[in-house]
């Protein structure tokens, strides 16, 4: 198993593509070691020293440092992942809580898939993922996942990117804030 990995614009976070699908569909993001109870790849990784989250896209996972510097850990990354694959260990236990939007209004509908088809790839690339929390007041309130979560130009995707698209196509959008 060749796994390759890549810099993304977080320099607390690599990405790291396994050359397999991570997940089934969705994504799941950890940014903590508790909350990782129902994920053994991200359990794996929280056992190594200096991993502070993991976050797994479809085909990639990113993994966020502590204080340790990435000579001494991608290394440890690598051999988890690569055992973790080639044991045939499950990536996720248990159900995950799915919304399937029926209950939306128009406007967030017309958000929700803006964000699917326009953004999230975007932000995939670069080792993240971006959730759509509420629509309130003309503001939209999104997190900010995996590499994107802490990265220095998240504030400018934010702003110049994200809200200039969703307010072009959607009128009822003022402002686009990130949430925790």
């Amino acid at each position: 198993m060749f796994i390759q990995t890549e810099a993304t614009p977080n320099p607390e976070t690599l990405k790291f593509l396994p050359g397999c699908k991570v997940m089934g569909s969705g994504t799941a993001n950890f940014t903590k070691k508790s909350d990782a109870a129902n994920s053994p790849l991200a359990q794996r990784l929280f056992a190594i020293d200096g991993v502070e989250g993991v976050f797994l896209g479809s085909d990639f996972i990113t993994v966020t440092r502590g204080s340790h510097e990435w000579d001494a850990l991608r290394p440890r990354v690598l051999a988890a992942v690569m055992d973790h694959f080639t044991q045939g260990e499950p990536v996720m236990s248990g159900e995950a809580e799915t919304d399937d939007g029926a209950n939306d209004s128009d406007v967030v509908k017309q958000i929700k898939e803006l964000i699917e088809t326009r953004v999230r790839p975007a932000v995939a690339q670069d080792g993240g993922d971006i959730i759509f929390k509420s629509f309130e007041d003309g503001i939209v309130y999104l997190h900010m996942q995996g590499a994107c979560a802490g990265c220095p130009s998240s504030t400018m995707t934010l702003k110049n990117g994200i809200e200039n698209m969703l307010r072009h196509y959607v009128p009822d959008v003022q402002e686009v804030r990130a949430v925790e």
